[in-house]
């Protein structure tokens, strides 16, 4: 499942979350017989979802850099700047610009938790750790900086951290679908998917073109025998991303359960298409073949 998070351009916290967010895998659910493969997933927050591509583009960049050389003792615009490298994958200059930014201004809570968030994609949880912990010293009342932190305490398994986290991030932003979401991920690591359910449905509320909780619904949906729901769960993950090869194989898995096992082989088949290693998939294929094919 995919992890919710941003890097903040501003001082008010964004509530949207990218459709597009192919890159970590799927939790494991496990149906009788049928084992859905995947992990729950332990990467660093998403900088290259869809709604946020532009932010990283060359041209916008460009005219951040002027931004930049225009105002030099401007910390916010390297905090902006920052969080367009960051949305292009540049991390090492990205960094560079938050920690030049809070160097301006030591107190700037939203600069710690956007280096922290780099710092993660550089594999650095220790120091990340440090600025989530800074940001939310600075300012207890920032969301953002808890989800980030709970984001990071789950990847650690520090589950119980996490969810206070997440729970305290929901209880300063009723409106975070990121917090809604991540916290539905621990609730269904723990069995509890009726929990997870309506957590999900909550970020769906404030992230109606998410493709994240629908994956994350449908597995529970699954979990819990109700494959009807499982099945318009996934049918949205394929009609918003259509790439999307866990998408397709839960839809299988869904239909397969319905007993419509040669629709089943059709989205295991396009799954496999789109990712011929992926075990779930062929896995799915070879079950729902038809005899002496």
């Amino acid at each position: 499942m995919m992890v919710f998070g941003r890097i903040s351009p501003a001082n008010t916290p964004s509530t949207e979350i990218g459709r597009s967010l192919a890159p970590a895998p799927v939790m494991v659910v496990l149906l009788g017989a049928l084992a859905l493969a995947g992990c729950q997933s332990s990467g660093p927050h998403d900088f290259g979802n869809d709604v946020d591509r532009a932010m990283g583009s060359e041209a916008n960049i460009s005219s951040l850099s002027s931004v930049v050389n225009q105002n030099p003792s401007d910390a916010s615009g390297y905090n902006v700047r920052g969080t367009a490298l960051g949305r292009a994958g540049r991390y090492d200059q990205a960094l560079a610009d938050f920690n030049k930014a809070i160097e301006i201004n030591p107190g700037f809570y939203q600069a710690y938790s956007n280096r922290a968030l780099v710092l993660r994609n550089l594999k650095q949880n220790g120091q990340a750790l440090s600025d989530y912990n800074r940001s939310i010293q600075l300012n207890p009342s920032y969301n953002e900086a808890y989800v980030g932190r709970g984001n990071l305490y789950r990847s650690q398994g520090q589950i119980d951290l996490a969810l206070a986290d997440f729970n305290r991030a929901i209880e300063l932003d009723s409106t975070d679908p990121k917090a809604y979401n991540n916290r539905a991920l621990i609730y269904q690591g723990q069995g509890r998917h009726d929990d997870a359910i309506a957590d999900f449905t909550a970020s769906m509320t404030y992230a109606p073109n998410a493709v994240a909780p629908h994956q994350g619904r449908g597995l529970s949906y699954l979990a819990t025998g109700d494959y009807k729901a499982a099945l318009d769960d996934f049918n949205a993950v394929v009609r918003a991303d259509k790439n999307n090869y866990e998408g397709w194989t839960n839809q299988g898995l869904a239909l397969e359960k319905l007993g419509e096992r040669d629709a089943a082989h059709a989205a295991f088949a396009r799954a496999q298409t789109l990712n011929a290693s992926y075990p779930p998939a062929r896995d799915g294929m070879r079950r729902t073949a038809k005899a002496g094919a």
